[in-house]
């Protein structure tokens, strides 16, 4: 079980966590529990970091940031011992949660298991602070902000759990954003591929990283909200969102949905490169550079080339890499030999993801003509085998999610297969 930052903040919402941590154990479970930093304290610590030093060690850093789940892991330990439960933390470097040393954004190697799992044989529940890790030099390590999910996959993976549940703020994993649409449904079951797909396009209910990992080891993960009351029925009666292999789903007697979730992204940022000399090796120049800076590029345009032997390329980064990525490819331009950039800050991707993709045509005639009938520009376009992303004007998102959600049928009452 995993609890989130949201679901840690203050004594009030610990008991709740703990009640909902002592019923999984009544049930007759051996439980696990992962917590992550009280909200808002992890980010309160690293401005401790960044007053303390702006050029500051990222050892120590990850010794100051990693404070924020040993203080809710301890916390939540005594309110279980309050209601009559056998209950101890875990520390990072007590498992141990072997890391590299790659400070404040570690990967997890292994995890030596043989301890804890003898604890919890024994009746105790574990409360093992998500986040952090021992590097091999024996220091302190976290795992980049997020970290407390992928936490909980591992040690999920590390003693063969049944299941391992997220608890977050909120109840599964939806077709699209609730705010959005009003008719959003929650969906049953997701496939690991889909919510890798999903949580790289703007759905912000798992980390990346965590879904990787749930997939590369088989963990089933479910989504579930700890904002339940005190009697409501147990996680095992009333499942949030299961994210699963394809394998398992295939198993369920239904009819998959065509498409399974839309994303909106609004971080992102357009850039065009004029006049760019059509000749070979011309884009790796351009790219060359982003590539060494660790600046991700998404959806990439190359415009026929023009009778004088130039072309435009369009391409897109992360909105908070734009002033970077200009300022590179400007100290560039002579070898590139563009004639100007053109930048665009105000546009969003939105994406389309489902497995059904990879056995119905239309996905994309559907999705281009219902954008084409709200007068939508489509500004770029990316595929992968189970996803259709597109480029747009920052102020149609909503829109184009609205429209999109019922062209593809998803707009009926009910909870989605």
């Amino acid at each position: 079980m995993k609890f989130g930052g949201t679901s840690m903040a203050g004594s009030e919402r610990i008991r709740r966590v703990a009640n909902i941590v002592r019923r999984q154990q009544a049930a007759g479970h051996e439980v696990a529990v992962v917590v992550s930093a009280m909200a808002g304290e992890t980010d309160r610590l690293v401005n401790f970091c960044r007053e303390a030093n702006p050029l500051y060690d990222p050892a120590e850093y990850d010794v100051v940031v990693a404070a924020g789940e040993q203080v809710t892991s301890g916390l939540l330990a005594l309110t279980l011992q309050a209601l009559g439960c056998q209950a101890r933390s875990w520390l990072g470097w007590q498992l141990p949660v072997h890391t590299d040393d790659a400070h404040a954004k570690a990967r997890i190697e292994d995890i030596d298991s043989a301890a804890l799992l003898a604890s919890m044989a024994g009746g105790e529940i574990a409360v093992i602070p998500g986040f952090q890790g021992l590097s091999p030099a024996g220091r302190v390590t976290t795992l980049g902000r997020g970290g407390s999910d992928t936490s909980a996959v591992a040690v999920a993976a590390a003693i063969g759990a049944d299941r391992c549940d997220i608890y977050t703020d909120v109840d599964g994993v939806y077709t699209t954003d609730p705010r959005i649409v009003a008719k959003a449904r929650k969906l049953k079951y997701v496939t690991y591929e889909e919510m890798l797909e999903l949580a790289s396009v703007g759905s912000k209910v798992l980390q990346t990283r965590s879904v990787s990992l749930a997939m590369k080891e088989g963990v089933r993960v479910q989504v579930l909200s700890s904002f339940i009351d005190d009697d409501a029925t147990p996680a095992d009666e009333i499942p949030g969102t299961m994210i699963v292999s394809d394998e398992e789903l295939e198993g369920h007697e239904m009819e998959r949905q065509l498409i399974t979730g839309i994303a909106a992204d609004k971080n992102e940022a357009k850039i065009i490169l004029t006049r760019v000399p059509d000749r070979p090796g011309a884009v790796a120049t351009i790219f060359a550079p982003l590539s060494a800076a660790n600046i991700n590029v998404d959806m990439i345009i190359q415009n026929v080339g023009r009778d004088k032997g130039e072309t435009d390329v369009t391409f897109t980064v992360p909105a908070a890499d734009l002033l970077r990525a200009q300022t590179l490819l400007e100290a560039q331009k002579e070898a590139i030999g563009f004639n100007r950039i053109i930048t665009d800050s105000k546009v969003a991707k939105v994406s389309v993801v489902g497995v059904g993709m990879r056995s119905h045509a239309g996905v994309a005639s559907t999705m281009f003509r219902a954008l084409a009938d709200r007068g939508i520009n489509i500004q770029a376009i990316s595929t992968s085998e189970i996803k259709i992303s597109v480029l747009i004007d920052e102020d149609e998102t909503e829109l184009a999610v609205r429209v999109l959600h019922t062209a593809y049928g998803m707009d009926a009452e009910g909870e989605a297969a």
